[in-house]
């Protein structure tokens, strides 16, 4: 068997080392060595902006004001948000204000 990572995106164990590179076959997805060790840091934890870890139920205060697309409404900096829930994707908090419910990024967030 090889010793070659599986695909950090399909999982799939049909890899090979081209190069620099792995490549998987299945998906024709290419990455780095270096890659696959920041993906097994992380570990799919979710971090504020300041680094600590956030958790289902956290309170958090943004950090920036955001401007929500397709409104004229924006969400100002140190409004504060009561329990939160972490889902999976890009926006990684699921959260409600008072200007309505929110999928936001945890990089403009701060646990308080």
């Amino acid at each position: 068997m090889s010793d070659f990572p599986p695909c950090p995106l399909c999982a799939s164990e049909n890899t090979y080392s081209d190069g620099t590179l792995y490549v998987c076959p299945d998906c024709a997805h290419e990455w780095s060595p270096d890659e696959t060790t920041d993906a097994a840091e992380t570990d799919g934890a979710v971090r504020d902006a300041n680094g600590n870890l956030l958790a289902d139920g956290d309170s958090v205060v943004l950090i920036k004001d955001l401007k929500v697309k397709g409104s004229s409404t924006t969400l100002k900096v140190g409004t504060k948000i009561k329990k939160i829930r972490l889902v999976g994707g890009d926006h990684e908090v699921d959260c409600k204000t008072d200007a309505g419910s929110f999928m936001l990024k945890a990089c403009y967030l701060r646990k308080s």
